[in-house]
């Protein structure tokens, strides 16, 4: 049976400042690349063919963190923006407290969390799985199908498309799921990409 784990980037500066982050190149805290420490600790004894990430830098450094820490040398990567994390707009690089002062806590919470409604110039979560998920069922999943073990290591959004599919989530499901910055979800697939249990790591 195939495995599939994702991992959420560990926590990055504009996490740690509260600000909105989106496609934006920030890198990692001291936390989180302990976060990404701990969570190759934690993938140390299982094996994966290859490896997927997104284009931005704090995806990829965790990635990189892991490999060193679990011993995956020569780990095949693939990146590619569609696991990018959801493009915030016109609000990327904005204090999250700052931007509910100048729009209103109501309709910031309805960017933050709603399903299919996007900030200024940005992405709702549902054009997230637009472009996240057509890449998930082409690429990872082809990989699953082909009986390789596959690590993801990628964002919340992006990260969280893909759980919805493979949970059968509602839209508002999915809403309420928090993935917690560097902490891998495992999951065991039959060979047609169908999930037979899943787990999430912890120390």
């Amino acid at each position: 049976m195939p495995t599939l784990a994702l991992v959420r980037h560990g926590q990055s500066l504009w996490n740690k400042q509260n600000r909105f982050t989106g496609w934006v190149d920030v890198p990692l805290t001291e936390l989180g690349e302990e976060e990404a420490r701990r969570a190759g600790e934690l993938l140390a004894d299982m094996h994966f063919d290859v490896a997927y990430t997104s284009s931005l830098i704090r995806a990829q450094e965790t990635l990189r963190i892991i490999i060193e820490v679990a011993g995956f040398q020569g780990l095949p990567i693939i990146r590619d923006q569609a696991l990018n994390e959801r493009h915030y707009g016109d609000l990327q690089g904005l204090n999250k407290a700052e931007t509910a002062k100048r729009y209103g806590d109501e309709q910031v919470h309805i960017w933050r969390r709603s399903y299919a409604t996007p900030p200024p110039n940005g992405e709702a979560l549902k054009n997230t799985a637009e472009r996240t998920l057509p890449f998930f069922e082409r690429a990872i999943l082809g990989d699953i199908k082909q009986g390789n073990d596959v690590l993801v290591v990628a964002h919340g959004n992006s990260n969280r498309s893909i759980v919805m599919d493979l949970d059968g989530l509602s839209e508002e499901e999915v809403l309420a799921l928090e993935l917690p910055t560097g902490v891998p979800r495992v999951y065991d697939l039959a060979d047609d990409g169908s999930v037979n249990g899943f787990e999430i790591l912890h120390h």
